[in-house]
């Protein structure tokens, strides 16, 4: 697909520099919407979704085992850290 870019002007189309294309042949005009109206569409859609989401709601177990989880996940990565840093340093010398 071409993308080609045109005013209109007195109802006609005219592109900014002549076409390559044979005489006579048949284009399809896609004209863009407005994007503050696009925008603020998806912006509805997205709030709307958010309302029909359920709160989360963890027992004390789940809210354990999560914390747990994200602070051997945080040691983990902190154990990693300076192999990473080396590594990444060597790729730029």
């Amino acid at each position: 697909m071409t993308t080609i870019t045109a005013v209109i002007r007195n109802g006609r189309v005219e592109p900014d520099q002549p076409l390559d294309l044979p005489e006579g042949t048949v284009l399809q005009i896609t004209v863009p919407g407005e994007p503050a109206t696009e925008a603020a569409d998806e912006t509805q859609r997205a709030l709307a979704e958010m309302d029909r989401m359920q709160p989360l709601q963890m027992t004390d177990a789940e809210l354990a085992a999560w914390e747990a989880d994200r602070h051997a996940r945080r040691e983990r990565e902190k154990g990693h850290f300076l192999g990473r840093a080396e590594k990444l340093r060597g790729m730029w010398e």
